[in-house]
């Protein structure tokens, strides 16, 4: 994560440029960075970084979580981002030892995250954003949104009913939606901003006093040995994987 000089986090909203950071994963152990308008500058960062207990505490703040203990990078991260953003800014990573806990409310296993928004998954179906495209009459394209899951062959924002499902080995169950914010009006391609998708879905997606868009889910921290053969077996996700065992719930639908 990103963060200024006081510790707080560094978004795209209040920072534009951000949208325009490019990463790609080099022979599966180093994330490599950098503009899109100066690709010959890039930054290189190790992807098995980890913390010791010599490494100076920082405490950081994210959305409403206070106080967080983080570890910077290293100094060559800070000076880069800082000249390529324009803005001071520090490259922090969480040690094992901070504990950040999923809503309780949603929860089920006291799961936690790490500097993610408030959870650690975000899925949305295809169907959804071609039925906000066809609202709005302006194509936006689902990086915009920002999923980690993106499926498709499910009807119009039917990912908000599911309670608990499959994906390979993988268990995971539904969370709340997501309430959409200043940010999705940012287009990734340009870091240009514009009304859409808010003035859209403000005409049909309230919940509350949110607009939503897409639905938090969770992984289940227990999954069953008959089906991993180990409850420490790592799990990965492919593209072209299918949803199994579906369990659905019965959701109030924003207006439609």
């Amino acid at each position: 994560m990103l963060v200024t000089p006081d510790g707080c986090c560094l978004t795209q909203h209040r920072n534009h440029q951000m949208a325009l950071l490019d990463v790609a994963i080099e022979d599966h152990h180093h994330l490599r960075v950098w503009h899109r308008h100066r690709p010959a500058d890039t930054l290189e960062l190790s992807l098995t970084l980890e913390s010791t207990p010599d490494d100076p505490t920082i405490w950081v703040q994210l959305w409403d979580s206070k106080r967080l203990a983080a570890t910077r990078v290293s100094p060559d991260a800070d000076r880069w981002f800082s000249r390529t953003l324009n803005q001071p800014c520090s490259l922090v990573m969480m040690p094992a030892s901070t504990h950040r806990a999923v809503d309780p409310a949603y929860a089920r296993y006291e799961e936690t995250l790490r500097f993610a928004d408030v959870y650690p998954y975000l899925l949305i179906g295809q169907a959804s954003l071609d039925d906000l495209n066809q609202r709005s009459g302006q194509p936006l394209a689902m990086l915009r949104f920002r999923p980690n899951i993106v499926v498709s062959g499910s009807e119009p924002y039917e990912e908000e009913t599911w309670d608990r499902f499959r994906i390979g080995h993988q268990w995971f169950y539904g969370g709340e939606s997501c309430g959409r914010c200043m940010i999705t009006t940012l287009d990734p391609a340009t870091g240009q901003t514009g009304p859409e998708p808010l003035r859209t879905l403000a005409r049909y997606r309230h919940q509350g006093n949110k607009l939503v868009f897409g639905q938090y889910v969770l992984a289940e921290s227990q999954p069953s040995p008959a089906i991993t053969g180990s409850v420490e077996t790592p799990v990965m996700l492919q593209v072209g994987q299918s949803i199994e065992g579906l369990s659905q719930r019965v959701v109030a639908h924003p207006q439609s």
